[in-house]
């Protein structure tokens, strides 16, 4: 009895897209919270898809961001933008 095996390189294959390195670790350095647009925060509590915050951090939010100091960096580029709109972020978590 033998046992055929496919060729290598035929057949099917499967594509796969690099995915955004995103954040889950809970060192103190991390623990900021960021500034991103309110509508992909939205987007990413129902799908889990990851955010980029004005400092360019790209993580999937899921804790409260009341509860850390606002990242430096996202509020000197927050601070710096034309202040006219306020829909333009809102901070997420960590």
């Amino acid at each position: 009895m033998s046992t055929l095996e496919p060729e290598r390189g035929t057949g099917t294959g499967t594509l796969v897209e690099p995915t955004p390195q995103t954040s889950h670790g809970d060192g103190d350095h991390e623990r900021f919270a960021h500034y991103v647009q309110k509508d992909k925060i939205m987007a990413s509590a129902l799908d889990g898809t990851p955010v980029v915050a004005l400092c360019g951090k790209v993580w999937v939010p899921g804790r409260d961001p009341k509860k850390y100091p606002v990242c430096p960096m996202c509020k000197e580029i927050y601070e710096s933008m034309s202040s006219g709109d306020d829909d333009k972020g809102g901070k997420g978590d960590k």
